[in-house]
Order: structure tokens, then sequence, then C-alpha cells
């Protein structure tokens, strides 16, 4: 009965480290190695993207205090921008002529 038992523990170990090397041996083939370097690539993007989002909370709710402050100290109400490039949007656009020729 021992016996029956190691025999059983043995071939689930051989299985289990069979599938594990194939596995191992498929990530080090060029697919494999393409596969692994894109979901990096994915998870940096969503990283960076995160980040971003953040960056520009933090940015939107530091603008929003100073306008708060400069409308407290000075009883003046600045305008708002409503976006990234409102003040570029409010300019004329501005464009070159072609040369014909």
């Amino acid at each position: 009965m021992k016996r029956l038992f190691w025999l059983g523990v043995g071939v689930v170990a051989g299985v289990a480290l069979s599938r594990k090397a194939a596995e191992t041996a498929r990530q080090a083939t060029p697919a494999g190695l393409a596969s692994n370097l894109g979901e990096a690539v994915r998870e940096l993007a969503g990283a960076v993207g995160s980040f971003g989002a953040e960056v520009r909370a933090g940015m939107n709710e530091r603008e929003q205090e100073l306008h708060d402050m400069v409308e407290e100290r000075a009883g003046v109400t600045p305008p708002r921008a409503e976006g990234r490039h409102a003040a570029a949007a409010r300019r004329p656009v501005r464009r070159a002529r072609r040369a014909e020729g």
C-alpha cells in the first residue's frame, strides 16, 4: 500500500513538473516573449494613464483652491477655464496662406 501511495505521488509530481517545464519552454519562445512584452506594455500604459488622470485631478483641485483664494482676498471672481485649451479657444485661429506656384 505504501508503494502504491508513493507511486501516485511520483506520477502527480512528474505531471506537475512536466507541465511547468512546458510552460517555461513556451515562454522562452519568441511568441511567448512577445506576449509577455505586450502584457508589460499594456500594464505600463495603464499605469501612465492613471498617473496622468491623478495629476490632472490634482491640478484641477489646486486651481479651484487658487480661484477661491483670489476671490476671498481680492473680492474678484476670476474667469474659469472650461478645459485645457479654453484660453486658446477664445483667440481667433490664424492660418497661413498656401504659396501658389
